[in-house]
């Protein structure tokens, strides 16, 4: 009796804990979702050959109605010379970014992977003949987006957006 009686106390102790828990101890929330919405904005684009551009650029963050766990992104950017556009289709899970990535303007495509935690992504997109690491730093209206490429014609990409 006593054996069953420790095993209902075991148990009624991890219950309790779980519904004392905080929220954020339970399941952590998809950062992306605080990301929602159209942001625009501008920075700079640096070539391989060292030269730097002024660059424009529209960002979308869409939410699946499903909790939230897949996003899709699409980052649309031009300077005088130079455009690319970005689509992702993301999926998060306990701190973790799995997807795809394509770049339609150079026909170019490949997978994501990454951490996420309030206020910060940083993840790796991975094609075949491509590789970059992005960083996106977020602040209630304001969000900074890094890309770095080494090797590749587009070397860095720094960009400050606003939500619209």
């Amino acid at each position: 009796m006593t054996t069953a009686f420790s095993r209902w106390s075991a148990a009624a102790l991890v219950t309790a804990a779980l519904v004392w828990l905080p929220q954020g101890a339970q399941a952590q929330e998809n950062p992306l979702k605080r990301l929602a919405g159209s942001w625009s904005g501008n920075g700079t684009i640096t070539m391989n050959d060292g030269t730097r551009e002024r660059i424009r650029c529209r960002a979308s963050y869409r939410n699946d109605g499903q909790g939230g766990a897949d996003t899709d992104i699409e980052l649309r950017c031009a300077s005088d010379s130079y455009k690319f556009e970005l689509s992702a289709q993301v999926s998060y899970s306990g701190g973790h970014i799995t997807g795809n990535w394509s770049e339609s303007t150079r026909g170019v495509a490949g997978n994501i992977s990454g951490t996420a935690k309030p206020g910060r992504i940083d993840v790796r997109a991975i094609g075949q003949t491509f590789a970059a690491l992005l960083t996106i730093t977020s602040r209630s209206d304001s969000q900074s987006v890094s890309i770095r490429s080494p090797g590749s014609t587009m070397q860095e990409v720094a960009i400050t957006l606003a939500r619209r």
